[in-house]
């Protein structure tokens, strides 16, 4: 890498800061990822960017960086480009560092003051029944990628179960409106309240702990945590006892009961917001960034009553299209009420935290276009001041360009960055070419304002790493302007041990077929959720069913290229990766099948359709077969979510739950199978079966020459859902003994006619 220039160091020239208590914790942090740490020198020069160098002299290595989060990053960042270090979800690779090659990187600088992670919905899609352990390897990863301002949500339940009791409401009324573990990230965010209540207290217990622990090492580390923050949603109990204080019924979320919204003009709000804040710092310590997002997927109350907020609608598959009746009012009345609950809700974080930046994600500004229009955006931070707010504009491969529509959000501190994952599920896809030249572009734009930093923003981990590694890759140095081909070079031979030029070829293909898709239009389609037409509730419109994105034909050539570049025995990561694509390969075949089965049926060809439903049904049961040693199962999840509870009767709530997350999920509205996984279990236990209902009924009426019965089969199927939501079956992981000889079996079913 080239020195950057202009870096400018805060020390006198030549001479080292001593902080022996960060550099301990960046060595600390590197041994527990499993690299010698020892035998490298750590050194620490505050500077005005983040920054790293690595020098390697006489075979010892030597790192200085702005933080502790700059070393630990430098040094994976250098040792994955020596082949040396793999660091991801699936697992890790690392190699001696003996024999290093003598060089010098120069300064490598980050353009993004922060580098930011998570989503709220992680913390329903993925951590909820994560113990210590898991936590802290993800802590070390982030430090390994160069994050300093994670999101962390854990333990707050504790805070709010205080404040509750503060206002008089007794324990049994206040579990009762928390909902489920994974559902909490939509209660904190005023959608739902009380879904699949009451909220074990050993569970919050569990997570108060937890998050002590969690933030103690995010701290250790250097790690400006983001923390949660009262942005006005109350508990029915609560609104019932206030009978004149101003609270609004909201509108009821994707089919869910409305929920209740405290005015911030009301004095109640300042109280509240006050000690929350108050409690969570005598509970965790204080802390500099707090995140309080008041209109999630929610529409801003404007007419007096609040009305406008209880009748707007959800009209699409993303966000309100249809105007809301604060539009019939004049602007300059929406504008004055926006810019008021902007400037409450920031005089509500830093009324116990004087110092703190309010953070609130702009998802809102792209989801609600049709009421977040740049003069609404205007309007509602007009008040706050630039510097102590920070809005995270995580949708940028969704809705692109919100930030040069606001004006860079009228001056306001900003992170740019992606979700990429919805729901946690995991089809195999990214645009690695898309973020290379974004990145590359973003931090010289004349009309970037106020950009502070870059994140990724998941709502669900464990898939695709390849993204997040190259994203935050992307974020230091020089790296946005090498080709993508050069990185992954280096990738596969730190991930693989070695990567051969057709191995690396393969990957070429590989990246055309899957990693040149930005969003994953199927998994909403027709207000059905679902990544894949498998893991979609069956419907007749699935003869209608799209061609996926990317390209299955070099997906497919990808994973031939790279199984024939392979060792009899290949690298356990490397199987594990061909092991996905061809997951992924075989589920869009998969779905083709079920398409032109239900076509089939429709126009009354049973051969045909008794052909292609015998196909994807073989499909399915070899795909789950193959997948058991992926790292994780629909056995592990629930497995997870039995280890949080204390009792038998608990236990099995947390199982449903855990179920029920993945598959229904909940409400009136669309929400059943957006969280649908690729996972062993689902495919033969839950997507086959339910569409095994569904084409008997097809073929059936088809036999009988007579229209399908369509609300009859939904009807059975969502029987068959709830029955299966309690069944108590046990689901254990079974691993392929032969995972290669399994990739080649079914890459060619997969690829018949």
């Amino acid at each position: 890498m080239l020195a950057l220039p202009g870096l400018l160091l805060l020390t006198a020239a030549g001479a080292v800061h001593s902080q022996p208590r960060a550099t301990d914790q960046a060595r600390a942090a590197l041994k527990r990822i499993g690299i010698a740490a020892p035998g490298i020198a750590l050194s620490i020069r505050p500077a005005a960017k983040p920054y790293y160098r690595v020098r390697v002299r006489n075979g010892r290595m030597a790192v200085e960086g702005s933080s502790a989060i700059a070393l630990v990053h430098g040094a994976t960042q250098y040792l994955q480009q020596q082949g040396r270090v793999s660091l991801s979800w699936e697992g890790r690779r690392i190699a001696p560092l003996t024999g290093l090659p003598a060089g010098d990187t120069g300064p490598v600088a980050s353009a993004f003051a922060l580098r930011t992670y998570l989503n709220t919905c992680t913390f329903g899609y993925t951590t909820p029944w994560w113990a210590w352990g898991r936590w802290s390897d993800e802590i070390d990863w982030m430090a390994a990628r160069g994050i300093d301002t994670p999101l962390a949500m854990e333990g707050q339940e504790y805070v709010w179960r205080a404040l509750w009791r503060d206002q008089g409401l007794d324990d049994a009324a206040i579990a009762s409106g928390l909902s489920a573990a994974p559902f909490l990230p939509w209660q904190r965010m005023g959608n739902i309240a009380g879904y699949r209540a009451p909220l074990s207290a050993g569970w919050i217990e569990k997570k108060h702990q937890l998050q002590l622990r969690i933030l103690g090492r995010m701290r250790a580390l250097g790690m400006k945590p983001i923390l949660p923050a009262f942005s006005g949603y109350v508990p029915k109990a609560f609104a019932d006892r206030h009978p004149k204080a101003r609270i609004y019924r909201m509108r009821a979320w994707e089919g869910f009961p409305g929920t209740y919204w405290l005015d911030p003009s009301d004095p109640l709000f300042a109280v509240l917001a006050r000690r929350f804040t108050q409690l969570y710092t005598q509970t965790y310590g204080p802390g500099d960034y707090y995140l309080a997002d008041a209109f999630n997927e929610m529409v801003p109350p404007i007419a007096e009553d609040g009305s406008d907020a209880s009748a707007a609608h959800y009209g699409d598959s993303i966000a309100n299209t249809a105007a809301t009746r604060a539009a019939a009012l004049p602007v300059a009345v929406r504008d004055a009420r926006l810019a008021a609950y902007g400037e409450k809700l920031f005089q509500s974080v830093t009324a116990a935290a004087p110092n703190a930046t309010w953070v609130m994600q702009g998802w809102l500004f792209g989801a609600d276009k049709a009421f977040w229009t740049p003069d609404a955006i205007r309007a509602f931070l007009s008040r706050v001041p630039n510097q102590r707010m920070l809005v995270l504009d995580i949708g940028n491969d969704r809705y692109p360009g919100i930030w040069k529509t606001s004006g860079a959000f009228d001056g306001k501190s900003w992170v740019y960055g992606y979700v990429h994952n919805y729901g946690g599920s995991n089809p195999v896809y990214g645009d690695l070419n898309f973020y290379r030249s974004d990145l590359a572009a973003l931090p010289n734009s004349p009309t970037r304002g106020n950009l502070t930093g870059f994140g990724m923003f998941p709502e669900g981990l464990h898939n695709n790493s390849v993204v997040y590694t190259y994203a935050y890759d992307l974020a230091w140095g020089e790296n946005a302007k090498r080709p993508v081909t050069d990185w992954i070079a280096d990738y596969a031979r730190a991930r693989y041990g070695a990567a051969p030029p057709a191995l690396l070829a393969g990957w070429g293909k590989v990246i055309s077929g899957a990693y040149a898709t930005r969003y994953w239009t199927p998994r909403w389609w027709r207000e059905m959720a679902g990544a894949h037409l498998l893991f979609k509730r069956p419907a007749l419109v699935a003869a209608d069913y799209p061609a996926a994105p990317g390209d299955e034909v070099a997906l497919r050539d990808g994973i031939t290229a790279m199984l024939a570049a392979a060792p009899a025995q290949p690298a356990p990561l490397l199987t594990y990766d061909l092991v996905d694509f061809t997951r992924q390969y075989a589920t869009l075949r998969l779905d083709a099948k079920l398409r032109a089965a239900v076509a089939a049926y429709a126009s009354g060809d049973v051969p045909t359709g008794d052909r292609n439903a015998a196909t994807a049904a073989r499909l399915a049961l070899e795909i789950d077969a193959l997948i058991g040693n992926q790292q994780e199962t629909l056995g592990s999840w629930i497995a997870d979510a039995r280890a949080y509870g204390d009792t038998p009767a608990e236990k099995d709530a947390f199982e449903e739950q855990a179920k029920a997350v993945v598959t229904v999920w909940g409400g009136a509205g669309h929400l059943s199978d957006y969280a649908s996984r690729a996972w062993q279990g689902l495919y033969a236990g839950y997507h086959l079966p339910r569409w095994q209902i569904f084409l008997a009924a097809q073929r059936t009426a088809a036999l009988a020459h007579r229209p399908l019965d369509t609300a009859a089969v939904a009807t059975k199927i969502t029987a068959w859902e709830q029955a299966w939501l309690k069944d108590g079956r046990t689901w254990p992981r079974h691993r392929p003994t032969e995972p290669i000889a399994g990739v080649r079996r079914l890459l060619a079913d997969a690829g018949q006619p």
